[in-house]
């Protein structure tokens, strides 16, 4: 990263609209969702020990999908793609 994508990371986060500003970024952040991401659960266990393989994710919206997903990326070392089905036309 150079002197011009920190300065444009920068203005991004900062123009961003109060919703992303806020999103959680780890998962001690997350609220919600216990059943799947609480303590001892199985996806937890695996997001920690960063032993996870592809992951879909589905359900109504405002669940917590794109955020446990950035969750995700932020906290494995994994290469991460993220598809959204409405507007990649599938």
């Amino acid at each position: 990263m150079d002197l011009f994508d920190q300065h444009l990371k920068k203005i991004e986060e900062t123009q961003a609209p109060l919703a992303a500003r806020m999103r959680p970024r780890t998962l001690d952040e997350f609220v919600g969702q216990d059943h799947i991401i609480g303590l001892g659960r199985l996806l937890r266990r695996a997001i920690s020990l960063d032993q996870l393989s592809s992951v879909i994710f589905c359900g109504p919206p405002g669940t917590g999908k794109t955020t446990l997903a950035r969750v995700i990326a932020n906290t494995t070392r994994a290469h991460f793609i993220a598809i959204n089905a409405v507007l990649s036309g599938v």
